[in-house]
């Protein structure tokens, strides 16, 4: 049949499925056909382990790259649906990546558990950390900085590259007031440690972390706490960088030893220094940039993994905050232009 302008040629494209992959690819009651349904344009039929797409050439050819994708991690074991919408994502953003090598990276596994990077900028993130001394892993909450780092940690730990985890905060109130707590120095302290030892104990035994802890060969503390010293053959992550100044910043990176590494993680959104103080994740970037064997990887809303509004919600403040910015930069030239305005008229 001859198309016209009218009627575009549609394509048609059939991919046979591996009988083990087949389950994994379409989900537990096919959540994740219709999910492919709903993302893609091309339209999906299942039928037995056959997988016809029809539609648009490029829609399909589209369609059948991300079914390739699918496939390849469906022999692995089960899909979660957000691994079908980051794949789709993935190839949507057009990075050249292969969002099954991206997914499927495996850093730690424990209980069945699996801590891998979600996102292309994650992969790299992790990737800049294997070949790095000093990481700085910049982006909004939920993007997994200190979970990734964390878990680098362990691994280093685990392979003997390293015969220490040093894990440090600034403490800095978030706009609570946490010096009339009862209890010790150690007790009104721990609450800022505490997002530290959870991550941790997600990463590994309780038991076995807690006895780690007690022999000194996992260490979590304030940063007040790194002064003077020098950290060799250790993992060092400074987390909610943020809330250091530019001297702590300092401080800290000068702790360096010999055989050690450095993760630096922070969201410059979310400063909570008093005073106005200058936040050092701010101005460690314009210091430190090209010296080699530094690596500033940033992530985005894109890269959030916790609940889907989490990434709306860094969105919206994001757009608050530059329509705040455009209204106090109206304000502050309207003065100058009526001043200039009542000059020239005399």
């Amino acid at each position: 049949m001859t198309s016209t302008p009218d009627q575009p040629v549609a394509a048609r494209s059939t991919t046979t499925v591996p009988q083990a992959a087949v389950m994994a690819l379409l989900g537990p009651a096919d959540v994740n056909l219709r999910l492919l349904e709903e993302l893609l344009v091309a339209d999906v039929h299942v039928r037995g382990n056959e997988v016809t797409l029809t539609g648009a050439p490029a829609d399909v050819a589209f369609a059948e790259r991300a079914l390739s994708e699918l496939v390849a991690m469906a022999g692995g074991g089960a899909l979660a649906p957000e691994t079908v919408r980051r794949t789709v994502s993935m190839l949507t953003e057009g990075s050249g990546a292969s969002p099954a090598e991206v997914l499927s990276l495996d850093i730690l596994s424990r209980r069945g558990k699996t801590v891998r990077p979600k996102t292309l900028n994650q992969k790299h993130y992790v990737d800049a950390i294997d070949t790095h001394t000093i990481v700085f892993g910049i982006g909004p909450a939920g993007t997994g900085k200190t979970y990734l780092a964390m878990a680098k940690a362990v691994q280093a730990l685990q392979a003997k590259q390293v015969t220490k985890i040093i894990l440090t905060r600034p403490a800095v109130e978030a706009g609570e007031r946490l010096g009339f707590l009862p209890g010790t120095l150690h007790d009104k302290i721990d609450p800022y440690l505490r997002p530290l030892h959870d991550a941790l104990n997600d990463m590994m035994d309780p038991e076995a972390a807690a006895k780690l802890t007690q022999a000194g060969t996992i260490e979590v503390a304030p940063l007040a706490y790194m002064r003077g010293r020098t950290l060799n053959n250790a993992f060092i992550i400074l987390d909610e960088a943020q809330n250091t100044t530019a001297e702590q910043m300092k401080m800290f990176l000068t702790r360096l030893g010999f055989g050690s590494k450095i993760v630096v993680t922070g969201d410059v959104t979310q400063v909570d220094l008093p005073g106005g103080a200058t936040s050092g994740l701010r101005v460690v970037r314009g210091i430190l940039e090209g010296i080699d064997d530094v690596h500033f990887s940033t992530l985005t809303s894109s890269d959030v993994v916790r609940h889907r509004l989490v990434g709306e919600i860094v969105d919206a403040y994001a757009r608050h905050d530059d329509a705040e910015q455009a209204r106090r930069d109206s304000a502050r030239i309207a003065p100058v232009e009526h001043r200039a305005q009542r000059g020239v008229r005399r």
